[in-house]
C-alpha cells in the first residue's frame, strides 16, 4: 500500500522549526519532522503540515521489540508512540511493527 504524505495542514502553528527548536528532528523520506505537542510536523511551502502517511505499510523481519530502555527515541504521535529506528519510524500495529 502508499505510504505517500496526505497534505494536512497545521494551522495557526506560529511556532518556526529548524535545527536548535527545542524539537526532536526525525529524518522522514525526503524531508524532517518535528514531534511538537504529540504531532509530527514538516515543513512545506511556508507553512507546516502534520506528517502523516496513508495505508499500511508493515515493517516486514523487525525482530527487535521497542520500548522504554529499547535505546531508540520514542516520539509520541497522536495516541501511540514511534521509535526512530533505521531511518525510520516504527509503530505497534496488531502484533507487528509499521512503518510510518
Amino acid at each position: 500500500m502508499s505510504t505517500a504524505a496526505a497534505h494536512r495542514t497545521h494551522d495557526d502553528h506560529t511556532h518556526s522549526h529548524g535545527e536548535g527548536c527545542g524539537h526532536v528532528a526525525v529524518p522522514h523520506g525526503d524531508h524532517v519532522d518535528y514531534a511538537h505537542d504529540g504531532h509530527l510536523h514538516k515543513l512545506h511551502d511556508g507553512h507546516v503540515d502534520e506528517c502523516v502517511t496513508t495505508g499500511h505499510t508493515t515493517h516486514a523481519h523487525h525482530d527487535h521489540q521497542h520500548g522504554e530502555g529499547c535505546g531508540h527515541v520514542a516520539v509520541p504521535h497522536e495516541d501511540h508512540v514511534d521509535y526512530v529506528h533505521d531511518g525510520h519510524r516504527h509503530a505497534s500495529h496488531e502484533g507487528h511493527w509499521d512503518d510510518h
